[in-house]
Parts: C-alpha cells; structure tokens; sequence
C-alpha cells in the first residue's frame, strides 16, 4: 500500500543498486529506515541539548533496535563531566571529540568480542546551544561521527560545525534532527565521495535554515581528502558564506579561532604571495598591536572566492598551490564569499566585540568608493559604509609607488570622485582610515602580477621579489608554471 514501510523498503532497495550519482533523494524517514534496516551498522547516539533530535529520527521510523545500542543525554554539566571529563566549554570541539572517543571505544570494549566479524560499530554525538528562553544566545553546535565503514575496519571520523539560522527552538532542533540523519546517512553510504557527502548535508533543508561552517574528515577512509579543498567546497556550495584553515592544512572553527579577540584582515590574490604581501600586513600588524596594546591579534589572509574563479571555474591546483606559499609563510587563510567589504566586516562581527582592522594597498581604497559596487543597496554607498564602520573598525592604506614617476599614493593625496571626498575626509579624520607609514620601501616596485609573468618566462629575477620559504615552495613544487631551466636543459642534451 502506499506509505507502508513495505513500500519505502523496496525503494531504498532499489536506490541502493543504483549508480550514486542517479540516486533520487530520499526523505529524512527514508535515510533513518535505510539505517535501521542494514544490519552492518550498530553504535552509540550521545547528545547533549537540542541534538537528541537525531536519536528520535531512528526510534520515530522503526526497527532501531538493529541500529543503536545505546542512546544518552549527559545533559547536567556534572554528569557530562563525569563520563567525559571537564571541558572549558561544553558547546565546543574539545567536548565532542571526547564524546565520541569514549562512547566508540565503549562500543568496541563491549561489543567486538561478539560482533566483530558482522558489524561496523559507530558513535554519533553532538553537543548543541539552541535558542534559549530568552533568546540572546549564540545558536550553534558541533557534530560528528566516529565509525567503521566495514566490520573490522580501521575508524573514520567526520566532524561538523552548525549555526541554526532558525527563530525558533523547535524549529532549530528539527532542522538538527534532519542534519544528523543526514551527515549518518553520508558517512555510511557515500563515506567514498566526500564532496557528495557535503552536497547531501542539506537534504531536506535550505541554508535560510542552518549553515555548515567547518567540516573535518579524518581517518582510513578519507586519508586521501585534502579538508582545504573540503573547506573550499564548502563556500562553493553556498553552504557556508566563509571557511578557514591553518597554516598546517588544520581545519579551524571561527568562533573559537576569533572568539573575543582583535582581528586584522588582508585580501589578496597571493598569487604568489610577494614581500609586498608580508610587508603591509607586517606593518598593519605593528599599527594595531600599538595602538590596543595587546599582541592577541588574529591575522587572516582572505581570499575571495571571486579571487577564484577563471572563466567561471574554480582551479583546485592553483588554489592549492596558493594555499601551500600561505602555508609556507605560516599564515592562517580565510575563503569567503563576500566580495564586498561590509559583508567581511558583518561576518567578523558575529565572532568578537574586539576591534577589528583590514589591511589595503591605496588602489584597492580607491576601488572601495566606487558606487558601483552599491548600487544593489537601497542606500548605495552610505548604507555599505554604514554598515562597514559600524563597529570598532579601521583601515589601514599601505601606499602604492607610481613606477614611471616614484611618487607614493598615499591616504593625504589620493583624492575621491566629486562628492566622496567630502565623505573620504570624514573618515580619515574620525580615524577610521589611516596610513601605514612604517612600511619597507625597498619592496613597493613589486606586484603579484609581474612575479608571476617572470615565474612563467623563466625569469630567475622573480626569487629576489618573494620570501625565500615562499620561492623554495615554488621550485620544488613547480607552481605557477615554475620550470627548472637546469634540470630541462639536461633533459634536452640527453
């Protein structure tokens, strides 16, 4: 009969036979049934606030006795304490990793002696803040399983961030209850195809309901995923509007990368990253920490997702290749999707109430007042500004050298179209735009975009242009069309 579990059993069985890439989209019940009615998965559901939704999906549908051997909510802080251990902060990634640890090795002590040969044991956990009663706090939560994809297999792990876009507490914990089934789902049917797994996040749901802003995949069946282009995906996909990462590939949370603390930002190309990249964001640096007299600064190197794009494509080597010379110069990078300016600036705002400060060569403060790029605004240009300068924000101009004349472009006598000037002047004599005047002078001749020409016509000059760690990269990794002339011309003769 229609809707009877008969029927939805004999389409999960079909799909299940049928190429990945065709598979129709299954219905939250759907997902949860296919689960309980596999007899090779069985674990652990600990949850912790509005994320025991997840577990209610697998006793709702049926048959969830083949699935979960044990669901809890160690929802006291002291009992939470006392099966995981103290944590600083129970919504957090120190929190769940804990979880999952203890209920996964639980699972394994408990069950393998008698199991182990037909069951790929899992332990899903979550740790959530969803909207309070009074509805002043921060809606978010962390995510994440911790399985086997076969019986006796190795573990795997994939660990996700939430932020609840909904207004209301019951409407949040459906839209948790829906992500979890589905982040299951993935791990279990589509862990071979991670970027399927991201696309499948959002079964069921929209991003006005939730965004996904951190995603980790570690462990034997993702050792050969690359969680920057993970990161990457992520704001492709529009799943999350930025995403970020360290200079050692780590995947980093912002609200406890930024959380309460001063942030400087540089937007680039880095494409490469030249000593003109590290000057002005060396120098910014030296202004901000003076001025607040702490060195608890984040340093961010941004790059836009329009900064990206080649023919409306995006070139994972030549991401990764600028990832790796931001790497190499130990810098923290930051994708996004906001071109515009008072979007960053938004953006940053939801992570701290420390001043914030944006870093720009004078030709990019030229392009910041062009109307142009308001004209979707109803207030044009003052509503951005407004927008942008609402919080503790500067903005710091590193000059640009005129090649033919030598003269330098600087906040005191670069000059805005007609009426902006007025405005211009406004802001530089509120503070809010200021010169950087303790920059390197010896390096204001070079620009990415002539390194790069020089990288590609062999040109041995562009070495003296870039960090030495930045150029070794580039030899040995051969980015950017970087040949060995040497090792060519040997090649030849032979």
């Amino acid at each position: 009969l229609p809707g009877s579990p008969g029927l939805t059993f004999l389409r999960v069985s079909i799909g299940a036979m049928m190429p990945d890439d065709d598979l129709p989209k299954l219905s939250t019940n759907q997902k949860a049934l296919k689960i309980n009615l596999d007899p090779m998965f069985y674990g652990t559901f600990a949850e912790i606030g509005a994320g025991q939704e997840v577990a209610r999906w697998f006793f709702k549908v049926g048959a969830a006795a083949g699935t979960i051997s044990k669901s809890i909510s160690a929802y006291d802080m002291a009992v939470s304490d006392a099966i995981y251990g103290r944590s600083k902060r129970y919504v957090s990634r120190e929190r769940l990793q804990g979880m999952l640890d203890h209920e996964h090795t639980l699972n394994l002590e408990r069950l393998q002696p008698t199991r182990r040969d037909s069951t790929a044991f899992f332990a899903f956990a979550n740790t959530v803040a969803a909207r309070n009663y009074q509805g002043t706090n921060e809606c978010h939560g962390w995510m994440g399983v911790k399985f086997q994809a076969h019986p006796r297999d190795n573990d795997s792990q994939i660990i996700i961030h939430v932020r609840m876009l909904d207004r209301e507490n019951d409407l949040q914990q459906e839209t948790l209850g829906i992500v979890g089934v589905n982040l299951l789902y993935a791990a279990f049917f589509l862990h071979h195809k991670p970027e399927l797994i991201l696309e499948s996040l959002l079964d069921n749901l929209t991003t006005d309901r939730i965004e996904v802003d951190m995603i980790e995949f570690s462990g034997i069946e993702f050792r050969y995923v690359d969680n920057r282009v993970m990161s990457l995906k992520l704001v492709q996909l529009g799943l999350s509007g930025a995403a970020m990462f360290g200079p050692s590939g780590e995947v980093l949370q912002p609200s406890e990368m930024l959380r309460k603390r001063p942030i400087l930002v540089e937007r680039g190309s880095f494409r490469p990253v030249t000593k003109v990249n590290i000057d002005m964001i060396k120098s910014a640096r030296e202004r901000f920490v003076a001025e607040l007299g702490t060195d608890q600064v984040v340093e961010l190197m941004e790059i836009t997702m329009r900064n990206l794009l080649v023919e409306g494509k995006i070139d994972l080597t030549d991401f990764l290749a600028r990832a790796d010379v931001l790497a190499a110069a130990g810098k923290t990078v930051l994708i996004s999707d906001y071109f515009e300016y008072y979007r960053l600036a938004a953006y940053l705002v939801r992570y701290t109430s420390q001043p914030i400060a944006v870093t720009m060569g004078a030709a990019s403060l030229e392009d910041l007042f062009k109307e142009q790029y308001y004209a979707g605004l109803e207030g044009g240009i003052l509503e951005a500004f407004g927008r942008l300068f609402t919080k503790d924000l500067r903005i710091y101009v590193y000059p640009l050298k005129d090649p033919v004349t030598g003269q330098l472009s600087t906040v005191e006598n670069i000059r805005m179209p007609g009426d902006l000037h007025s405005l211009y002047c406004h802001l530089v004599e509120r503070g809010r735009i200021k010169q950087l005047d303790n920059f390197d002078e010896s390096v204001l001749h070079i620009f990415s975009r002539d390194v790069l020409k020089r990288i590609k016509a062999e040109d041995s000059s562009w070495e003296t242009m870039v960090p030495p760690e930045i150029a070794a990269v580039i030899k040995q990794r051969r980015f950017f069309g970087y040949r060995d002339t040497e090792t060519s011309d040997a090649n030849l003769a032979r």
